[in-house]
Formats: C-alpha cells, structure tokens, sequence
C-alpha cells in the first residue's frame, strides 16, 4: 500500500452469470481506479452461502470470477485480488461489530427484506447479518471509499455508523467509509423491464446480457429488447426507459457520449439501434471472453494469485483485528 494513496474496497459474490451491468458499472471503472487508488478487490465467497449454493458449482464460479477480473484488465501487481474466506479476519470482526449492531438496524436493511421474499424457505441468521459481514468487509482494510450502486448504499452507511459506534466507545479504530460514485457509472436495467435493475439472478434470460453470452445470445436478446411506443430514439429515463437503457449500454461499451449516440440514431429505427448495440456488445466482449477461458484454464496460476492475495489481504486485516481485540479487552495472543 503506497503512502498518502486513498484505499478503496470492493468485490462480487460468485454466484450466477456477471451481466453487463456488473461490468458497466462496477469492474470497468475497477480498470481505472488501479492507477488512484491502492484497490483491494474481493471475490465474496462468504456472502454467497446466505442463499443455497451447490458446492461444486460455486468454486466454479469462484476461479471463473477471478479469471474475469483479470480479463478485464485487474492486475494483481497493482491491486490486492483474492477471496473473501482465505482471510478468516473477516469473520472475526464480524462478531465483534455484532455486539455493537442493532437488531431494528438489520430489520431495516432493504436487501433483507427482498431476499426474505425471494427465498422465504430459507430466512437465515446470515442473510440478516450480511450487512455486517460487508461492514467487515471495508473496515477491516481500513478503506477509505467503496465504490457501490443505489442498492448498496444502505450497507455503506451501516458500516459508517458501526465504525463511529466503535470508535466513540472504545477509541478511534476505524475509518469512516464514503461511498464512491465512479465519473463513469453506467445504470444498466433489464432488457424485458427497463425499470428494474439487470440483474444476475433474473430468472428470465431474456432480460440479462451476460459476460460469458456469445454472440447469437447476445444478438437474439437485443434483439427482443423492450422499447417503446413511439419511433424516436432519444435520452429520456422516465418516458422512454427502454430505449434510454440500451442508448446507455451503447455508450458504455463504446465510449461516445448520450449527445453523440443520439445524433447517431437520429432518424433511425429500434431495430438498427438493436442491432448496432449489439454488436458493440459482442465486439468490447470476444478478447475478454477469449482471455477469461484461458486464464481459467490454468487453474494453478489462479491459486497462485489468491495465495497471493489472501497473503497482502491477511497482513493488513491482521493490523486491524489484532487493534479491535486489544480494545475491546481480549488477552493479546502469544506469539
């Protein structure tokens, strides 16, 4: 970690296909923040078991997501890449910042109460205490920012109050997070409901573009898209949010302004408009895809990294732990 540099935190559980959105508006601006920041970038394996999961699968997923990452150009020479459960520090100040959160707090978390619905058989201890864990997440590395989206914001204010609540009892431990909004930070919505957040769980495949599509299935889900009554293409979220998302995806994968790709389609039909998100799409999404499945391949390269990483990881969430036990009265351990 380089003097002076602010630290930012940041991952995505290993669960379902990483869509488009996640690589708009959370691994793309990642690229970029290796160069400002010093970046600690996670694989969140410990979250994922608050739904179900098939074990096999989920390791899977798990060497795929940190293929991925790196595709898409995280280097783990400028940036600490590793997963969540090599660094068992997690979970031990998970309990600790326990002790100090509030049950009302957790019933109020929003997620809470979706994941409640969406997985009624399975209302568990850790989907209620999965905001803490995140809390942990960030104020174990001491991060100064945490770039998030609208959905997570409630858990970034969480782990702002518990490390004040810290720190006003027990003396200053922790920083105070803030969120990050990148400069650049695409909104990408469903293709089939335009209102609602892309989303790697949508059980419609039809709404989600993911990374590993190739390109029929890139082609025929644009092409399904949903638009809207009238025939002119142009930015306006509330009255036409469907072609609005798909002006967005454009200018996310090919860098031209909402100005431009307006001035673009002028006088056009949705179905060029389809076609040519589309294959920007596809073009931006074959050399990632193409590296993603080699670096997947060489699975000892991949433990190499996380062994890596879970070392720089463990050595600064160590510092912070060992701090917090000191403070809340725990006996240090001998060496």
């Amino acid at each position: 970690m380089e003097q002076g540099k602010k630290v930012i935190f940041s991952g995505i559980q290993p669960t379902g296909k990483i869509t488009i959105g996640n690589y708009l508006g959370s691994l793309k601006n990642w690229i970029g923040m290796q160069e400002e920041f010093d970046c600690i970038f996670c694989v969140v394996d410990m979250h994922s078991i608050t739904v179900t999961q098939v074990p096999s699968e989920l390791r899977k997923n798990t060497f795929d997501l940190l293929a991925l990452y790196m595709a898409c150009g995280l280097s783990p020479e400028k940036s600490i890449l590793f997963v969540q459960s090599h660094v068992p520090a997690h979970a031990e100040l998970t309990w600790v910042l326990n002790t100090i959160a509030y049950v009302g707090e957790m019933n109020r978390m929003t997620q809470f109460k979706d994941k409640s619905r969406k997985h009624a058989d399975n209302i568990n201890m850790g989907l209620m205490d999965y905001p803490v864990l995140m809390a942990s997440d960030i104020l174990l590395y001491q991060a100064d920012l945490v770039p998030v989206g609208v959905d997570q914001k409630q858990h970034v204010e969480l782990a702002r109050n518990l490390a004040q609540r810290f720190n006003s009892r027990y003396s200053p431990t922790f920083v105070v997070p803030d969120c990050y909004i990148p400069p650049v930070a695409a909104k990408i919505t469903s293709l089939q409901d335009p209102t609602a957040k892309m989303s790697k769980s949508d059980p419609n495949e039809n709404a989600v573009v993911t990374m590993f599509d190739d390109k029929d299935a890139i082609t025929r889900k644009f092409k399904r898209a949903v638009t809207d009554s009238d025939t002119e293409i142009r930015f306006d979220r509330e009255k036409k949010p469907g072609v609005s998302n798909l002006l967005s995806i454009y200018c996310g994968f090919t860098g031209v302004t909402e100005k431009a790709a307006e001035e673009e389609f002028a006088g056009k039909g949705y179905g060029e408009l389809k076609a040519r998100v589309a294959e920007s799409v596809i073009a931006a999404l074959e050399p990632i895809q193409r590296e993603q499945k080699r670096l997947a391949a060489d699975k000892a390269y991949l433990e190499a990294v996380l062994k890596t990483g879970a070392e720089k990881a463990e050595r600064i969430a160590n510092r912070t732990l060992e701090k917090v036990y000191r403070k809340v009265g725990f006996i240090p351990r001998a060496r």
